[in-house]
Formats: structure tokens, sequence, C-alpha cells
């Protein structure tokens, strides 16, 4: 850096170089913050990499006066993720391992750099987080919102309870993340980032870190409220899907052949805290899903009623796999059956056999949707009851037993 290079070595210098870390800065038109920002990261480390995402303002001319800086730069502005994207791909290049991402506004504050820093020995394949304490002063209300309302979706797709997804600052192992295809380029990214790490296995933990908001005079933001809030919803969407689908069911047949997550299935699915009765009405109810004639998306309603009621998630998904495929005839037979008092002298006796194809259920389709909601009923609730007699057996020898 062209007047820094009389200054005493940045207090950190070695921590990050041992540790193969840089300072990554997106920035898009923040000339008249961004040298302060660079200054203040360089009292820490001079592994600073600067992406200028297509800025129409001075930004330019500012990042001249630090030759030492990486820059990568580009004419035309893609966003956030997408800047966040290429700092990655430079950073790999470089020879980084981590990239600690903060934002060009001077909103973050460098002097948390070393608590970021300091996670990586005990957490070497981890995203962290700075959470920041989002009750201080001149914070905007929309980005208080946005948080709670991202931080409920984060914590429905992975488990995680997160207290701020919605940081930019953040250590990111570049290294680890090489191999993770990502697909949104602007401010959605950042969740997007954290859900498909934690779906890896990258662990994502919170520290907390100061945060700065100017007065809204002041305030300098490239948020699009309507465009920005679109693209997160759709992300939220599609995300939705891939986790109801496809990983929590995965992480469930995972954990049924894993001995360590078999175990912790057993504890979650047999907890101690939980009654009897709410126990018995998650079999019964997983029971009913599993029947319920909505195929394809039953896990999904299944898990999301599950988590609104506050049953046994762990219960629900494996009695609702009742619907397994060795089942699926007897079920449909059975959905007949049950479905012919409900159609009087109309009602349609088909015999197990061959008969009993996909194109009689579309011919009889009232009778097989009548008696399949029926059997989901009856079915739920006997079984939940039967489940409730044995628990509660098996909770009075337990009783006892202490």
């Amino acid at each position: 850096m062209e007047h820094q290079t009389n200054t005493t070595m940045p207090s950190f210098q070695e921590e990050f170089s041992n540790r193969k870390t840089c300072v990554l800065i997106p920035t898009y038109n923040n000339a008249t913050s961004l040298p302060a920002v660079i200054e203040d990261v360089y009292r820490f480390t001079a592994n600073i990499i600067v992406v200028n995402d297509g800025s129409t303002d001075n930004t330019e001319t500012a990042l001249a006066k630090y030759p030492g800086v990486k820059i990568v730069s580009y004419p035309k502005n893609r966003g956030k993720g997408y800047a966040l994207r290429k700092g990655f791909e430079k950073a790999r290049d470089e020879g980084y391992d981590y990239a600690i991402s903060i934002d060009a506004d001077g909103q973050h504050y460098a002097a948390d750099l070393p608590v970021l820093l300091g996670q990586i020995d005990a957490h070497p394949r981890a995203i962290v987080v700075g959470a920041r304490n989002m009750n201080v002063e001149n914070v905007p209300g929309k980005s208080s919102f946005g948080n709670r309302f991202s931080n409920f979706w984060f914590w429905l797709y992975t488990g995680i309870k997160a207290p701020d997804t919605q940081s930019g600052y953040r250590l990111y192992p570049v290294k680890a993340l090489g191999d993770i295809n990502f697909f949104t380029r602007k401010y959605e990214f950042e969740v997007e980032v954290l859900v498909c790490s934690a779906w890896r296995g990258i662990e994502v933990l919170f520290v907390p870190v100061k945060v700065y908001y100017p007065p809204k005079e002041e305030r300098v933001s490239h948020f699009r409220p309507f465009k920005d809030f679109t693209r997160i919803s759709i992300l939220n969407t599609v995300l939705f899907f891939i986790a109801f689908l496809y990983i929590k069911p995965r992480n469930f047949f995972r954990a049924l052949f894993s001995r360590d997550k078999r175990e912790l299935l057993m504890q979650k699915m047999l907890e101690p805290g939980q009654s009897p009765e709410r126990k018995a009405a998650s079999i019964g109810f997983g029971i009913f899903m599993g029947i319920v004639p909505i195929w394809g998306f039953q896990l999904i309603v299944g898990i999301a009623l599950a988590i609104l009621l506050r049953l046994n998630k762990v219960l629900v998904i494996a009695a609702a796999n009742i619907s397994i495929p060795p089942m699926i005839p007897f079920i449909l037979y059975s959905s007949f059956l049950a479905g012919a008092p409900w159609m009087g002298h109309e009602a349609k006796f088909i015999p197990m056999t061959g008969d009993l194809s996909l194109d009689a259920i579309h011919q009889n389709f009232e009778q097989y949707l009548a008696g399949s909601i029926t059997l989901a009923i009856l079915a739920g609730i006997s079984i939940g009851l039967i489940a409730y007699f044995f628990l509660k057996r098996f909770s009075k020898k337990v009783g006892h037993a202490l």
C-alpha cells in the first residue's frame, strides 16, 4: 500500500498468514467509505482482496492508492452474491483457504477480525457468521424484520437456530466451499451459501460482533426491497421443496444406517421430557399423513404441521413412512373398501388383483378419495391409541424401576 509501506507490520499479519486467511471486501459505489474500511482492516492484516462489482463512482481512483491490495474488477454490476463468489475464486487462486468478508459501507469493525479468525483452529471447516446486536441505535426496521424472517427459514431448512443469518461479516472456508455449486448472484446468496453448506455437513457458527448503523440521512444502501425480497422469496420456495422432498428424508434414512446418528435418533424419538400423549399424537399424526391422498407432499406438509403443532418430528416422519412401496397396494385397497359406505349403491368392489390399477383409481376417484381420508383418520386414531397404551405402560415401568 502506497502510504503504508513505512508503517509497522499489521498486528495480526502472522496469524492471518499462518492460517492462509485473507479479508474480502465486495464493493459497489462505496468510494467514500471504502478507503477507511481498507485502512481499518490493514491495522490487522495486509491480506486484502477487493471485488469492485461494476462501480460507477470513484471506486477505481480510491483503489489506485492501495497497490498492495488484490483487486477483482468487472464493468457491469452483477450483485453482492456474484462479487463474493468471484472473491472466493480469487482467494483460492492466491493460495488462501479462508476469507473473511466485510462490508464496504463501514458498518463492521475490523477490531472483530481476530474474533472470527480465532475460530479456525477449533472449527476448520466452519462458516463463522458475525452476529450483530440488532437492538442498537439506528437499526433499520426492515433489516430487523428481514433478519428474523430469514432466521426462521434457515432453522426450518437446517434445524440450526441462528441469531443473524443476514450479517455480511463472515469467515468462509473457501477451500471447502470449492466443491459446491451456487446459483444466486444478489443478496440472497448469503442465505443460499449458509443453507447449502449446512446440507453438505459444513458447520455454521455464530459469534457476536459490533455493528455501526449511521443515521438514516447518512445511510447508503443498495438493497432494493421489492426486487430483492422477491428474489429471496423465490429462493426460499426452492429451498423449501429441496429440504422437505430430499434433504430431510435423506438425513432420516442416513441416521437409520449410522450407529451414532441412530442412537441420537432414538433419543429424539424417546425423548424423556415429552409426554406419552404427545408422542402418541405424533405417531398417529404420522400415520394419518402417510395415508392421506396428497402423494409427493406428505412429508412436506407433515413436517411443517408437526413443527407448527410442536409434535415429535422424528416420530411423525417414521410413522409417515407407512406409505413405503410394499405397503402402497394394501393402502390403496383398504382405501377403496373404506370408501364404499360413502358411495352407497354406486360403490365399486375391486378385488386386490391386477384390476387394482391407477386407471381404476381414476375411474373411481370419489370412492378412493373418501376412503383414503376415512382410512387415514381411523388408522391414525387407532394406531395413536395403541401407541399411547404401550407408551403409558412403558413410562410406568420406567417410573417404578427408578
